[in-house]
């Protein structure tokens, strides 16, 4: 058995291409799973970047010098955050603050449907049963508030560092995107010279992950948009804040969209009941949830990340239990690696032995 390992492990890692292909991505890991808590600006720096790098492209296409390019795009990007911070967040405080003063009432609804359970259907509920499910709320509640009190006392905190993010983000994308030439030099000036195989590894990474950013985000602002003028149109409560969340649902594919259903019909049945108005927001939902998957995901993304559903289940799960919701949030990028790593190493054995048929 031991001279089997052996063997494999000489078939397969002898060749020095892919044992430095091994080594950075162990590397890899290792920084970020020890740095990445600190790193988090750089890597949203990283990712708004390659996002505008397609705008950057485009009007490079147009014969415009990179660094006029670049001064547009990101001229256009620091004007949208002005008007995220002056018109959205507003309206997003607001709606908040108005979820958060009808909570009590929301939940005072809730036991009391909880209570009238037994009566109606006895036969499935007993009140021990009800009484149980109502302490076990009443703890979660009180876990939830204590958290908010803490959230609360580190506001100052929050604050500080969200100003330091709103500072240092900016700067890190406009650098990325002016000096990335010299960026990657400087990087590549410390790998060793046989590394043909990280490279394509890294070809194959880089264009997958940057159409699928740049893919994503499309498609979060089309169904955040489709969605608020669907909340809107059904005047649905707190449609601009529940909306947000239904666009960055897409993130997570199959979770998120399954997660937010459930707010999303609390709201609706406290609103209007078990009426007309209800079954037409769950009806409009799960259209904007049918068209996305399989008309406006096909259509940004068809030619992105070829990874079966499986896979991409199998991917949230791992990556999620590693790192949480970051975790969930990179599953598809980091599944996008993998599957690249294992094609550059396929390709490598199949073409050393048709090397050795042809020798």
């Amino acid at each position: 058995m031991i001279q089997l390992f052996k063997e494999w492990l000489n078939r397969y890692f002898s060749d020095p291409q892919v044992v430095i292909l091994g080594f950075l991505l162990l590397l890899g890991f290792v920084f970020i799973f020890l740095l990445g808590n600190m790193l988090i600006p750089v890597f949203a720096s990283i990712v708004i970047a390659y996002l505008l790098e397609g705008m950057v492209s485009i009007l490079q296409r147009c014969r415009i010098p990179r660094i006029a390019s670049v001064l547009v795009v990101f001229t256009l990007f620091i004007a949208c955050i002005l008007i995220m911070i002056t018109g959205l967040l507003p309206v997003l405080s607001k709606q908040i603050g108005q979820l958060l003063h009808e909570l009590p009432l929301m939940i005072a609804r809730v036991q009391k449907e909880l209570i009238l359970l037994p009566e109606r259907y006895p036969d499935l509920i007993s009140a021990p049963q009800i009484k149980q499910i109502l302490n076990l709320v009443g703890s979660e509640l009180t876990n939830l508030g204590q958290r908010i009190l803490s959230l609360s006392l580190a506001s100052v905190r929050g604050l500080i560092t969200i100003l330091v993010y709103l500072i240092l983000v900016p700067l890190l994308v406009f650098f990325f995107l002016k000096d990335k030439t010299k960026i990657l030099h400087w990087i590549t000036g410390f790998l060793p010279d046989n590394r043909g195989m990280a490279v394509e590894v890294w070809h194959e990474v880089n264009l997958q992950v940057g159409n699928y950013v740049r893919g994503k985000i499309w498609e979060i602002i089309i169904v955040w948009g489709v969605s608020y003028t669907t909340f809107t149109l059904l005047k649905l409560q707190f449609a601009m804040l529940f909306s947000l969340f239904v666009g960055l649902s897409v993130l997570i594919p199959y979770i998120g969209a399954t997660f937010m259903f459930l707010p999303v019909t609390l709201i609706a049945y406290f609103q209007w009941g078990m009426g007309s108005e209800f079954l037409y927001t769950l009806l409009a939902y799960t259209i904007i949830q049918v068209l996305d998957g399989n008309l406006l995901v096909p259509l940004l993304l068809s030619e992105v990340v070829n990874l079966h559903p499986v896979a991409i289940i199998v991917a949230l799960l791992l990556f999620g239990g590693l790192w949480g919701f970051w975790g969930l949030f990179f599953a598809i990028p980091l599944a996008t690696l993998v599957h690249a790593v294992i094609k550059a190493w396929l390709n490598k054995i199949v073409a050393e032995k048709e090397d050795k048929k042809e020798a």
